[in-house]
């Protein structure tokens, strides 16, 4: 017999990489549409800035961490299995610099953007690839632990805890220890409205993600041999079901409306590849309202000026989605089985533990350090002036 031909598996999973990195266009104009207008030329700097941050972090510390594959050795042994290893780290890369593009939609408007990057590449160097190590390469015995009390073992098929729930809650940490942008509450409690600067470009957002999300969960079964149409009828309803809470619960709010399909497809993430279509748009349902009504209570009622809503979109609809598998993954509930509520549970509360942690250490060691925020005159010129000297329409701005 010759040698297995591996070239279809590479291709499949190149084109997942392509889709997902085609998503941080996503990432950059939901964030350049919901900043005000002078931060806007910021939003799209940081997000291609920390992806580039990222790549080095994951190709020179990351992947290895998680999986014990070091690229140091020579071009012939790179090139095995059509270089299937490259295009997986290539693939995976793009899961693990979504974290930092979550993160930097909380903190907008008022971080500094050299820390930023400073934070990224420890973010991904470290703390992401260690709670994806012990999720998705069963390291440090927790998945094997959990299988033995639980009879399963901890089920994210495509990251709504490993991704997003790590990213929403290390967002959570940095927007914590950024504190509110200035003039958004006043003494006496009360919220200054910071609209959406750009409805058209925020939708244009929402839509590149929700496209590149079939890739994101499609291809997560990373070889064709284990590619499942119900992961992509899953993720087309999970994206429903929340885009209709959303549009519900937010009373035809169109930032609150494009958000929608976001938390339905962050929370079918994890058990995409086991429930029923009916479960995933109960899943995508609840992700909606829940993110609605958790947007809504952090800013009016917390005062916590998450810009984006990071922590109640990812954080807390990424946490969802890691439950979800375990009660509509049950066959009681049409779902294929093989998942654990107890250990689902278990493996969600260890990646929000693991986000929120890591990203406090880090975004407190780099505020204690070099300081992660703008100073007042800075933040009150924007981030696009004061930090890339261009606003975006600079042509328009001089009367030209």
């Amino acid at each position: 017999m010759g040698t297995p031909f591996f070239g279809n598996d590479v291709l499949f999973l190149l084109l997942g990489a392509i889709m997902v990195l085609a998503m941080h266009a996503g990432f950059a104009f939901l964030e350049l549409g919901t900043v005000r207008e002078k931060n806007q030329v910021n939003a799209l700097v940081k997000i291609l800035g920390d992806f580039a941050v990222s790549t080095i972090a994951y190709f020179f510390i990351g992947y290895a961490l998680a999986y014990g594959v070091s690229f140091f050795t020579s071009a012939e042994a790179l090139t095995q299995k059509n270089g299937f290893e490259l295009v997986r780290f290539f693939f995976l890369l793009t899961f693990a610099a979504a974290v930092p593009a979550i993160i930097s939609g909380g903190i907008a408007e008022r971080a500094k953007f050299q820390p930023q990057l400073a934070a990224t590449f420890l973010l991904v160097g470290l703390v992401y690839p260690f709670f994806e190590g012990v999720a998705w390469n069963d390291a440090y015995g927790l998945q094997a632990g959990l299988e033995a009390a639980f009879g399963a073992k901890f089920h994210d098929f495509a990251g709504s805890v490993v991704v997003h729930a790590v990213g929403g809650w290390a967002g959570l940490a940095a927007v914590l220890l950024l504190g509110s942008r200035h003039g958004r509450y006043s003494k006496q409690g009360r919220m200054t409205a910071h609209p959406p600067s750009s409805i058209p470009f925020l939708a244009l957002g929402a839509w590149i993600l929700t496209v590149g999300w079939f890739g994101f969960n499609v291809m997560s079964a990373q070889s064709l041999a284990k590619i499942s149409g119900l992961v992509a009828v899953n993720s087309l309803m999970a994206m429903a079901g929340g885009t209709l809470a959303a549009l519900w619960a937010g009373r035809n709010d169109p930032g609150f409306v494009h958000n929608g399909p976001l938390a339905g497809l962050v929370a079918v993430c994890a058990g995409s590849d086991v429930m029923h279509p009916l479960g995933a748009l109960a899943t995508g349902g609840v992700a909606g309202g829940l993110f609605v009504l958790l947007f809504t209570v952090t800013q009016n009622r917390w005062k916590i000026d998450d810009v984006l809503g990071v922590w109640p979109l990812h954080g807390l609809c990424g946490a969802w989605g890691g439950l979800a598998a375990g009660i509509f993954g049950l066959p009681g509930l049409g779902g294929l089985g093989g998942v654990s509520f107890a250990a689902q549970a278990l493996g969600t509360l260890f990646g929000i533990a693991v986000g929120f942690l890591g990203g406090g250490l880090i975004y407190g060691l780099l505020k204690a350090t070099v300081g992660i925020r703008l100073d007042p005159e800075q933040e009150f010129e924007g981030a696009d002036l004061s930090v890339h000297r261009i606003t975006a329409t600079p042509n328009r701005e001089a009367g030209g």
